[in-house]
């Protein structure tokens, strides 16, 4: 087999976030408008070229107030750095089914390599004729590596917004066919 693409289908994809609040809680969050591209050898999985652009402004906690914060220059800074990527640099099997995906990831103008841990959950034809891929990763990242700086200390000590931020993505692609492209 060769490489070839695999269009991200943004309605069967997901990618989500949590942080601790006050030492003892977490918040969850997603980000509600992304794309990417993903080119793909099924043989040759270490080959695969993956790039995503995710819309800052996205942000969806639930909570208005606290998304408008952090659209702010407090965290995101939105208006001046509007989207943050990633580029797949490289790949490693880490076992059946299971690899280790390095990339950069540029938030707020800030670029550091992160390492997800990837599973492939498989390959199938969809009711339409499709072939679709399914993968999932995670990921944990220390938001003060990227500029997300901003806390308040607790009156009982400790913080109130948690340094590390765990990122799961659930991701669904569909082959582009040949004879869609001509």
């Amino acid at each position: 087999m060769s490489q070839s693409t695999w269009n991200i289908d943004p309605q069967h994809s997901s990618i989500t976030f949590s942080v601790r609040h006050m030492a003892f809680a977490k918040v969850r969050g997603r980000f509600s408008s992304w794309s990417g591209s993903l080119r793909w050898d099924p043989e040759d999985p270490a080959s695969a070229r993956v790039s995503v652009s995710v819309d800052a402004a996205s942000i969806d906690t639930g909570v208005a107030d606290r998304d408008a914060h952090l659209r702010s220059g407090d965290f995101l800074d939105v208006d001046s750095f509007p989207q943050f990527h990633f580029e797949a640099k490289r790949i490693e099997p880490a076992g059946e089914g299971q690899f280790k995906l390095s990339g950069d990831v540029t938030i707020k103008g800030t670029t550091r390599e992160v390492v997800l841990d990837v599973h492939h959950g498989g390959r199938a034809r969809d009711p339409w004729g499709y072939e679709r891929a399914a993968f999932e990763a995670t990921a944990r990242i220390d938001r003060r590596d990227f500029g997300l700086t901003w806390n308040q200390t607790l009156e009982t000590g400790g913080i109130l917004v948690g340094h590390e931020v765990a990122i799961e993505i659930e991701l669904q692609a569909v082959k582009e066919e040949a004879a869609a492209a001509s």
